[in-house]
């Protein structure tokens, strides 16, 4: 493994952005923590590139650098090669302001080719037949010093991931495939990064398909005073109010501090004084909003059409078994809903799903096509 370089100074960091814009790809990845704060806390940035005979691994300690001068290298043509890019997006999207206008996840690549979401553990050790060190999972990486074990872990998420990505590309374009990976990898960058809309916060509720329309409009009001509080505060959004306390608040809809206090999930830190104050406040604000649409599922679709859900799912699972793609990446329930609902926008409609699963789908529900079952090849789209 190459020896990591550490960089602690905004000297050094503008030395390495000066170099990373001028290549054409580099292996970025990061560590934070986020279990005792809102916003998270970028503690590392791993990046590696490319020289003549090697490549170059440089640690980069946010804790004594300017992160912001990723910016530039972020909106140059050099793309960033990540694995499993979501939160690290997240994290730079909050500390940087800014991510890289080209990404290549391995994670996406690799669901593609036949793996079903591989850890970067398994998929260098599929494909590079290389065993990388799990570490530790619970370390502080907001410490300093960083022992010599630490850096070493943390450079290997970095160090694997130029030459996997080649392997990948070569297997993608083997199987005509290349376009659908960097589509996938757009939609990923493309996708909302960040905190989010407080006002959208009751939709990642557990339990809340099942209010009532007033119900849903104080849960709406309630999550968003809870989001904008926690971020003021910089604490987790459950430190502020339990998801439980939202729901039994939002099918009580109290108007007192009495009636606050019966709402279940609701103990005392939370019914009188301030607190109270601020939550009846927003309970009364919801009162007199416009309720949210509800949360999409099948009940939502035609009856006749509800029955299909089902069956497309069965079928739409056998097509990604057998074209060595993730399930989960070809579509997911929430997709199938959309689709035969007649979404526009539904993915199942666009790109490389389309030409997979949403074709055979649209012909399966307009009639045109029916299901037939083989005991050797499983479920057959057959036209009629």
């Amino acid at each position: 493994m190459s020896t990591a370089r550490w960089i602690d100074s905004d000297a050094e960091l503008a030395e390495v952005v000066a170099e990373l814009v001028t290549v054409e790809r580099y292996a970025i990845d990061t560590e934070f923590h986020r279990e005792r704060t809102y916003y998270p806390a970028l503690a590392l940035v791993q990046l590696a590139w490319e020289v003549p005979g090697g490549q170059e691994v440089v640690l980069v300690d946010p804790l004594g650098v300017d992160v912001h001068q990723f910016v530039d290298l972020f909106q140059s043509d050099a793309e960033a090669v990540f694995h499993a890019a979501q939160q690290d997006l997240d994290v730079l999207t909050s500390a940087v302001g800014a991510i890289p206008t080209r990404i290549f996840d391995t994670q996406i690549a690799a669901g593609f080719v036949g793996y079903g979401t591989p850890s970067l553990v398994s998929l260098v050790q599929g494909e590079l037949g290389e065993t990388v060190a799990k570490g530790d999972r619970l370390t502080d990486w907001l410490r300093r010093p960083l022992s010599d074990a630490q850096r070493e872990y943390a450079a290997a998420d970095v160090v694997y991931l130029l030459e996997l990505e080649r392997r990948l590309l070569a297997q993608l374009a083997e199987l005509d495939r290349v376009e659908w990976a960097i589509e996938a990898c757009e939609e990923l960058r493309r996708r909302p990064t960040g905190a989010g809309e407080p006002l959208d916060a009751w939709t990642r509720l557990k339990d809340v398909k099942g209010l009532r329309p007033r119900s849903r409009a104080v849960a709406q009001a309630v999550a968003a005073w809870r989001e904008r509080t926690a971020a003021s505060r910089n604490v987790p959004v459950r430190q502020v109010l339990p998801d439980l306390a939202i729901l039994g608040i939002a099918q009580r809809r109290p108007t007192s501090d009495k009636e606050l206090s019966q709402a279940r999930g609701v103990d005392d830190r939370f019914n009188r004084g301030k607190i109270a104050a601020q939550l009846l406040e927003a309970v009364a604000a919801g009162n007199a909003a416009d309720p949210p649409d509800p949360l999409p599922s099948a009940d939502d679709l035609e009856r006749d059409l509800r029955p299909a859900v089902t069956l497309v799912s069965a079928w739409v699972s056998q097509v990604a078994k057998q074209a060595r793609v993730d399930t989960a990446m070809l579509a997911t329930r929430a997709d199938l809903i959309a689709f035969l609902s007649g979404d526009p926008d539904a993915r199942l409609r666009h790109g490389w799903r389309a030409e997979l699963a949403g074709e055979g789908i649209d012909r399966l529900v307009s009639g045109r096509s029916a299901l037939t079952f083989d005991r050797g090849a499983g479920l057959k789209l057959v036209d009629l």
